[in-house]
């Protein structure tokens, strides 16, 4: 099967179901387990209450199902999927298998934005509407700095490295001009990635943008093998690779800008999955791309049960994805013996 799949660079019929359905079910898993444990026929029953509109078995099981976790569970999935995706995307667009998200600097612009919010006083929206602008800023400044006739993709991507120094930098300063008692410690928690503050509100800010983001990937997924063709290259296939190299720029930012403001800092997810995907669909984006925003979105449910599971302390995601990460990826380079796109 696998061979089938890198020939043709289709999915199978059952990839396709199993790529589908196991964020699913690994969703519907993960809405049990946390300190209250419940069990697969409790949630179903919620959930026939829920769509009959009878009354709660029990209204503590109900809360937390509707209330807690499932806004909480979403937002891993949207994560998961959106800084998969963009890392998908940006390791074909800059023929660099070590590109990440923040490649262009928008995840250290957006960390920039939500600190200067929670600085400022800001509520949970203002900070992610924050985030979200300053992450946009910071890939603005990266393409007026490194775009340009006669510069090449290389160019950017050192922008976007010098770009995303200096948010960090000014990120450091709004750490050390915050309140050490109130502000600093929620800063530096922010920073560090967490879900906890997932609800039905911040959702409805953040999901759109990686939603359209991720529809517009699929949509576009048999052109992104050209993103590495030189412009002849690509114009002989009929395609102009300016305008389809900016819409993927701009998908990319519109997801991780958008994960970013929600949850924090989040590393290695749009790093790993790509590669995970990329040993096992091979390099068509065909496959590769619905492969890693579905297992993304899968990797991110299972590290956020994890961290809010495996001790009385939620841990934050990003050391957790770090911990996983990099021993696994290590494990993957070893195994492969390289990448190559």
């Amino acid at each position: 099967m696998r061979a089938a799949v890198k020939q043709q660079g289709k999915l199978t019929l059952p990839w396709l179901i199993a790529l589908i359905i196991l964020p699913i079910v690994i969703g519907f898993v993960a809405m049990g387990i946390g300190r209250i444990w419940i069990s697969p026929p409790e949630i179903f029953s919620s959930m026939i209450v829920k769509l009959t509109g009878g009354e709660a078995v029990s209204a503590q099981n109900d809360m937390v199902l509707w209330n807690i976790r499932l806004p909480r569970v979403l937002l891993a999935a949207l994560v998961g999927a959106g800084l998969s995706g963009a890392g998908c995307a940006y390791q074909s667009l800059f023929a660099n298998p070590l590109a990440t998200p923040d490649t262009l600097g928008v995840a250290s612009g957006a960390s920039f934005g939500a600190a200067l919010g929670i600085l400022l006083g800001m509520g949970l929206i203002g900070i992610q509407g924050s985030a979200l602008l300053f992450g946009g800023v910071a890939v603005l400044l990266t393409w007026l700095a490194g775009a340009g006739k006669g510069r090449g993709l290389n160019t950017i991507v050192l922008s976007g490295i010098m770009i995303g120094s200096l948010f960090s930098a000014l990120v450091s300063l709004v750490k050390y001009t915050a309140d050490t008692e109130s502000q600093l410690p929620a800063i530096t928690y922010w920073l560090m990635g967490s879900l906890d503050s997932a609800n039905f509100g911040s959702l409805k800010l953040g999901a759109p943008p990686i939603l359209i983001g991720l529809i517009v990937l699929l949509a576009l997924r048999w052109r992104l093998n050209l993103l590495p063709l030189s412009e002849d290259e690509a114009r002989s296939s009929g395609v102009n690779i300016r305008v389809l190299r900016g819409t993927v720029i701009v998908c990319a930012t519109m997801m991780t800008a958008s994960c970013v403001s929600m949850c924090g800092q989040v590393g290695w997810v749009g790093l790993l999955v790509p590669h995970i995907c990329r040993m096992k669909f091979g390099n068509n984006h065909l496959s590769l791309m619905p492969a890693s925003i579905s297992l993304g979105a899968v990797f991110m449910i299972m590290v956020d049960t994890l961290a809010r599971s495996v001790s009385a302390a939620e841990i934050p995601v990003s050391i957790l994805t770090a911990i996983i990460g990099a021993p696994f990826f290590i494990i993957l380079m070893r195994r492969s013996g390289g990448w190559s796109l």
